[in-house]
């Protein structure tokens, strides 16, 4: 059977005789491991070297794993095999048996596995504060010069991220405030405090409710849009294109989309406020009796304007977070579409967890300072 130079396999008189030539050296060490990986052997088969002008260690150790592989035992035959191949053939066929099988890898312990996570968001906290950082000094720098203001692209984002996203926002704020209606009037009906549903509509809603469903709306929408954005530019080396330019990618790319999710958030988060109160309004007649008269007039007396304010105030916090998120994966990104995705699903889950930490915050701060 006619084989690659180094090797041939031959069979006369019912015997199979593998016939060693040339030098086997580490510089054709991968070409040599991939022409013995589909080597086979009968037990009864005969190695001949009398061909072989030389061999190191390392092509030894191929050799003599592909004799394993391909049946060869021990008592395997040689001929033909010069002094100074025999001894390293030998030496490595000691070491071979000296070393036994591989053990088999351990899987990481539980403490290593924590371990791991808790280094992994340690290096991932700390990237976002370094571009927090980066994008809070090309903020200061647009201050002194104004005129580096990307009007356009900030028109641009500010109807991407605000104006077009008003349907699904209002829509959805509609309906959470007429679930809360809802659940708090089937209690409350029980009582005859059916008045008090619009105090916890009210109150809720604006505080807290129609702050963190936008933000979350806003995250899985323009958050996953700006790392997507952002991610193919840099597949296509448009960012290096940018810099090569000379000019900043901070100013071009991140700062008008931080700005306009700043300003959109804001204008969300009331019509927000607005829908969620309608929707209450909707359902209070039918269920609890109290007309849309009524409905204001308990509204205008239970509704701080503070409650307003302070549910106003989370939206350029959560707004910051969610475009500071999405913009640093966007640019970050590995150049492969698979990272692309993978980026834009880690910005959502980031950003989501994000606004309900900082709602958190929020609530214990607030608490602290009688608010």
């Amino acid at each position: 059977m006619p084989g690659p130079s180094w090797f041939s396999l031959e069979r006369a008189e019912g015997r199979a005789t593998l016939r060693l030539a040339g030098a086997w050296r580490l510089v054709q060490l991968a070409q040599i491991e991939a022409a013995l990986a589909d080597l086979t052997l009968p037990p009864d088969a005969t190695v001949d070297a009398s061909a072989l002008t030389e061999i190191d260690s390392a092509a030894a150790l191929v050799l003599l794993r592909a004799l394993r592989r391909a049946g060869a035992t021990d008592a395997l035959a040689w001929t033909g095999l010069a002094a100074t191949p025999g001894r390293i053939l030998e030496q490595v066929r000691g070491h071979l048996a000296a070393a036994g099988p591989l053990p088999a890898p351990h899987p990481p312990g539980v403490l290593a596995q924590l371990g791991r996570a808790c280094a992994m968001l340690a290096g991932l906290l700390h990237g976002h504060l370094n571009f927090l950082g980066a994008t809070l000094a090309a903020l200061g720098e647009l201050l002194r010069r104004p005129g580096r203001l990307r009007a356009r692209e900030l028109t641009v984002q500010l109807e991407q991220t605000g104006l077009n996203a008003l349907p699904v926002v209002a829509l959805v704020t509609l309906l959470i405030g007429v679930v809360i209606a809802y659940l708090l009037g089937l209690q409350a009906s029980k009582y005859g405090a059916n008045i008090f549903v619009v105090d916890g509509v009210g109150i809720g809603a604006t505080r807290e409710f129609a702050p963190i469903i936008v933000a979350v709306i806003v995250a899985g929408r323009s958050g996953a849009a700006f790392t997507a954005q952002l991610g193919a530019m840099r597949l296509t080396e448009e960012t290096d294109a940018i810099r090569t330019l000379g000019l900043s990618t901070a100013q071009v790319l991140v700062l008008p989309r931080v700005l306009a999710l700043v300003l959109a958030l804001l204008l969300l988060v009331f019509v927000g406020d607005v829908m969620s109160l309608v929707g209450a309004m909707a359902i209070a007649h039918p269920m609890l009796g109290i007309t849309p008269p009524a409905f204001l007039a308990r509204l205008h007396e239970a509704l701080d304007l503070r409650h307003v304010v302070v549910g106003l105030a989370k939206a350029p916090v959560f707004a910051l977070a969610i475009a500071l998120i999405g913009t640093r994966m966007g640019m970050t990104v590995e150049r492969d579409t698979r990272a692309v995705g993978a980026a834009t699903t880690s910005t959502v889950v980031q950003s989501i967890v994000a606004v309900i930490l900082l709602d958190a915050f929020f609530a214990v701060l607030l608490q602290a300072l009688d608010l």
